[in-house]
């Protein structure tokens, strides 16, 4: 076990050093010692799963990027992102297909269909990297085709679809691990919903973005981007579709303060301001968010376990209705976070059976979870024997070999 703890402690030093920011700092910030935190640097300590996934954070690397290492015996068995998805997004690769444009009615069903899967489909990688290139090329050939005079309806139509697939892009390329594609579909969602005049799709596009930008270790700048959309919802008709949005953008400034380990605002944020918006719209789609008090309650989960609260977390768990959620991915992440609380609690069988159940239900998702993958790895080695054999099993089956 030695090698392993140098790696990791060098390149949480390398990624340190690179970014000018003292132990000290990266220590407070990750409510550790200044002490652990060198002894992780020197190889003399390996960091458990939550502590790793916070230094990660605030370092502002992919929790992967500091496990590179083990790259060679943790790769899922197929690529994160589909090569013909990437190939199409970048205009590099001709798509099979007629040289006129798709009928604009018929695109929009191809797009809520898209949308389905993504939300529904256990495989939903396999699901998408099978329809999203010709997808995404038939969609902008059509852009290019209504910029003729006298077609102004028909571009409108057209820029809704292609501001929901690229907002579905931005689902699938940030889950693959690929920010970069992430920003690129982010900024087409946004620019496509502006010259739309849609103010609801635009306030979606400032959800995908604030999302981005957590996940890129931007927490600030994602707040300022969902402010940025509730002001935009300001001039809009109060709808329940606004409202939902507004309360999606503000779930987005809740995970922000989380992230920056501001657990007491981002709490309060959520119960003052997010949760009546809830409790006005109810549960709601609007722009594939699934905001309403079920997702209130899903982030209020989150806070508390980042913040260690891991009780309260399982309290608030344990109040949670998840199956009338029509996302996937919600389910993944109301599930994942109930695993890292009974983890963080070394309740390995619970954590087992929770990881068991994500696998029947998000192969795909939980291949893709560097937290669930490295929960994997770690329950190997401390689960009881009686346990192993399942604990192996699960880990061989995500591609985690120990």
């Amino acid at each position: 076990m030695g090698a392993p703890k140098l790696i990791i402690g060098r390149r949480v030093r390398e990624v340190r050093e690179r970014s000018g920011r003292t132990q000290a700092a990266i220590a407070g910030l990750c409510a550790i010692t200044v002490d652990y935190l060198s002894q992780i640097e020197r190889g003399l300590k390996t960091p458990s799963v939550d502590v790793l996934w916070a230094i990660s954070r605030e370092l502002g690397v992919p929790l992967t990027h500091l496990l590179e290492q083990e790259d060679n015996r943790q790769a899922p068995t197929e690529p994160l992102i589909a090569p013909g998805v990437a190939a199409a997004l970048l205009g590099y690769q001709a798509v099979l297909g007629d040289d006129a444009p798709v009928d604009a009615v018929r695109l929009r069903e191809r797009v809520e269909s898209a949308w389905a899967s993504w939300q529904s489909e256990p495989a939903r990688f396999t699901a998408a990297a099978k329809v999203l290139p010709q997808l995404i090329v038939d969609v902008e050939q059509a852009l290019r085709a209504s910029r003729a005079p006298g077609e102004a309806a028909l571009r409108r139509d057209v820029l809704r679809c292609a501001a929901d697939l690229y907002g579905l892009l931005r689902s699938y390329c940030r889950r693959a691990g690929r920010t970069d594609l992430s920003l690129m579909v982010a900024d087409r969602a946004l620019r496509a919903a502006e010259d739309a005049a849609d103010p609801i799709r635009t306030a979606t596009a400032h959800w995908n973005l604030g999302h981005i930008l957590i996940g890129d270790g931007q927490p600030e700048a994602a707040g300022e981007v969902a402010r940025q959309g509730v002001a935009r919802l300001g001039h809009v008709p109060a709808t329940r579709d606004s409202v939902a949005m507004k309360g999606a953008l503000e779930l987005v400034a809740v995970v922000a303060l989380g992230r920056r380990r501001r657990h007491h605002q981002a709490r309060e944020h959520l119960l003052s301001v997010a949760g009546p918006l809830a409790d006005q719209a109810g549960e709601t789609n609007a722009g594939r968010t699934v905001f309403g008090p079920t997702n209130v309650g899903l982030h209020l989960l989150s806070i508390e376990m980042e913040a260690g609260e891991t009780g309260e977390a399982l309290r608030v768990a344990d109040q949670l209705i998840m199956d009338h959620v029509p996302s996937l991915e919600r389910r993944f992440t109301f599930d994942l976070d109930v695993a890292r609380c009974h983890f963080q609690r070394r309740e390995d069988a619970a954590v087992l059976l929770r990881l068991i159940d994500l696998e029947a239900e998000a192969p795909q998702d939980l291949a893709r979870s560097p937290v669930a993958r490295e929960m994997a790895r770690e329950l190997v080695s401390r689960v009881r024997p009686t346990l192993r054999r399942q604990a192996t099993g699960l880990a061989d089956r995500i591609g985690v070999v120990c």
